[in-house]
């Protein structure tokens, strides 16, 4: 695929590229990663660099995303190479010749504990960085504890940190993250004295509060070596920003979903789940796609995969404390959200409805033909999640419409609505995208002519 960048991925590539430690923040879907790759690609195209980069990330990206979209533009001659999977799988990662690594946040412990005396590792990317916020240098987590340790080697030249909400509970968590940039030059050579400078004790006695300076000063100190990429800067508020996540189903469950495309028949847990007519297939699939199927009398189902519900962990985690609403298709998909995302709450009333609005709801759970009509969602937030995917597109519109942009403007918030779609590669998930998206631009062109005529 041909890159065409926009503005602020220019603005990304460059950045990164003149700053060689530095923090960029910037939406979901924005593109990060292919700038990023841009301007790694500049550097060992151009001989400004033959040592190899690390990226850490969630598991799911390190090993999928970025060596996915390594492959994906055609403008990037860059091999990666995943340190995920079992211990020998990682040495044998670790032994590829090629430019880039990915390492998800928990074999951290591992990669540094072999290599740290030998570090080889010239550029580190950190994707996801307020997995670092909680660094201390005498306290906190053992991954970023160690990450200290090489952070600042003699070895480590450039360092970037990536990430969609810098700030998730606020200014506190900034100095984790910066610390691996300039080691406390800017906003304190330790946390304690980073808040005994800009926070004082809240007046409940637990926790603290920024001063009435803090944000202005902070940024003051933060303006050359951090780079924030707003959405409403580049995007018109009138058009939601949709970004679609591509999973990859585990091989076992790949191999079942093909066996019920191509024989309309599996074997589960020592039952069979056959589908009698195409139309019953491709119900199958969808629920297969999603991570779980009825049995035969759906009486009950089984649990296939969790790759989506790991998408939506890392779609939660990287809107770091903005409340979102997630569309499921089948009762099991509800089910699973709910059971593996604690705070998540079905939307089943209007005080339900009421809740959300009032912003005590994180995670408001829904399906589309019921939530479509009548509801007002736009005060409690502006991201939608679509878990599973169906062919109706009225239903579809609508449950977007509920925090929709023409909704956000009237009731006042000056904010992008964010769409994303989970979706599963290689299944019917993106045919059914696809034809969604043909039934729209079929119904667009008949309203524009039922325009012409009435005009």
């Amino acid at each position: 695929m041909k890159f065409n960048p926009r503005p602020y991925q220019r603005d990304i590539v460059n950045y990164t590229f003149e700053h060689e430690r530095c923090s960029t923040s910037s939406f979901m879907g924005s593109g990060k990663t292919v700038s990023v790759f841009t301007m790694l690609d500049t550097l060992y195209r151009f001989g400004y660099e033959s040592r190899p980069t690390l990226v850490l990330a969630p598991l799911r990206v390190a090993r999928s995303v970025w060596p996915a979209e390594a492959k994906k533009w055609d403008h990037l001659d860059l091999d990666v190479s995943p340190i995920v999977g079992t211990e020998a799988e990682r040495l044998a990662a670790l032994k590829r010749d090629v430019q880039i690594y990915t390492i998800n946040y928990e074999n951290l412990p591992w990669l540094i504990s072999r290599t740290s005396k030998n570090w080889a590792f010239a550029n580190i990317v950190a994707d996801e960085s307020t997995k670092l916020k909680n660094h201390r240098l005498n306290s906190g987590g053992i991954r970023a504890a160690m990450l200290a340790k090489v952070a600042h080697s003699a070895s480590t030249k450039r360092w970037i940190n990536l990430t969609g909400t810098p700030a998730p509970n606020g200014l506190i968590d900034l100095w984790g993250q910066q610390w691996f940039v300039d080691r406390g030059a800017r906003l304190g050579l330790t946390f304690t004295a980073f808040q005994n400078r800009w926070f004082r004790p809240h007046p409940s006695g637990y926790g603290v509060v920024p001063t009435e300076w803090a944000q202005e000063q902070i940024q003051e100190a933060l303006a050359d070596c951090w780079l924030a990429v707003d959405a409403k800067d580049y995007f018109d508020l009138e058009e939601p920003i949709v970004t679609d996540v591509t999973v990859d189903l585990p091989p076992k469950a790949m191999k079942l979903y093909r066996q019920m495309e191509q024989e309309m028949y599996i074997e589960l847990n020592g039952a069979g789940v056959e589908a009698f007519n195409s139309a019953s297939m491709t119900m199958k699939c969808l629920q297969l796609a999603n991570g779980a199927i009825y049995n035969q009398d759906a009486s009950r189902w089984d649990e296939v995969h969790d790759a989506k519900l790991d998408a939506l962990g890392e779609i939660i985690e990287e809107a770091a404390g903005e409340p979102l609403i997630v569309c499921y298709q089948f009762k099991h998909d509800l089910a699973r959200i709910k059971a593996r995302f604690k705070k998540a709450r079905e939307l089943r009333t209007a005080g339900d409805e009421a809740a959300w609005n009032r912003g005590e709801i994180p995670l408001l759970v829904l399906h589309p033909e019921s939530a479509g009509h009548g509801l007002n969602l736009q005060d409690g937030g502006n991201r939608i999640v679509f878990f599973g995917h169906w062919w109706s597109l009225e239903p579809y519109q609508q449950v977007i419409e509920r925090i929709g942009p023409v909704r956000q403007m009237q009731s006042g918030h000056q904010r992008n609505v964010f769409v994303y779609h989970i979706l599963a590669r290689g299944t019917l998930d993106r045919e059914v995208m696809l034809r969604r998206k043909t039934k729209a631009s079929v119904q667009d062109l008949l309203l524009a002519a039922m325009k012409e005529k009435a005009a």
